[in-house]
């Protein structure tokens, strides 16, 4: 299986739940995790580059065999690209409004915001981010959202609210406290693994099924 991991803004390749993730799978002594191969894009760019560039990678490595994982604003794109591409994915405190958040955090007065020396943020790109957004829940990727009650960024019954909207198929598991960063991610882990794999191995087989005569 191949993993995505879709870091959230200001972050990066090397974020510190893409690192732990990658480790985890190249050193673990299951045979299952061994065989995840996780990639981690930069997503340092205007969001329609950025879920171009991932949609690129999808088709590179075959939907049938890929899954995502996405935090904050990784999360929105997880949830986008999972809707585009119909494959699995697991959200981890999802920003569901990005551009209301960036427009309330910078204000009109402070975009462009210079994320990084390449990439600025501008009010354009927010449309973009909200014209790209699903509008429901019901749609037939497989989703898992974790979320936290203690985010200090994020306003949990935002995604909450969107997976409960007749017709999700979602699975939402809500935790008292914690934090943006999910500072348990490491022991989530396993059972990230465990629901999107069961998901692709499903995926493949139904798909074998229908080729046969």
């Amino acid at each position: 299986m191949n993993l995505i991991y879709l870091h959230g803004f200001q972050s990066s390749a090397l974020s510190i739940k893409g690192q732990m993730l990658k480790r985890y799978c190249d050193e673990s002594l299951e045979e299952k995790s061994r065989h995840i191969h996780v990639h981690l894009p930069d997503l340092n760019q205007p969001p329609l580059l950025a879920l171009h560039q991932v949609s690129e990678l999808i088709g590179q490595l075959g939907p049938e065999n890929t899954a995502l994982l996405g935090s904050s604003l990784g999360g929105f794109y997880a949830l986008q690209l999972a809707a585009r591409h119909h494959i699995p994915a697991v959200l981890i405190n999802p920003a569901m409004q990005p551009w209301a958040l960036f427009r309330a955090l910078f204000s009109h007065q402070a975009l462009p915001y210079a994320v990084t020396a390449q990439w600025s943020l501008d009010d354009a790109q927010l449309d973009d981010l909200e014209k790209t957004a699903i509008k429901t829940a019901s749609q037939p990727a497989p989703v898992l959202a974790l979320l936290q009650q203690g985010d200090d960024v994020l306003d949990y019954r935002d995604a909450l609210c969107f997976f409960s909207q007749p017709g999700s198929n979602a699975v939402v598991i809500c935790e008292t406290q914690g934090s943006h960063g999910m500072d348990d991610f490491a022991a989530k882990i396993p059972m990230i693994l465990q629901f999107l794999s069961d998901h692709v191995s499903s995926a493949k087989k139904n798909s074998e099924s229908i080729r046969q005569p």
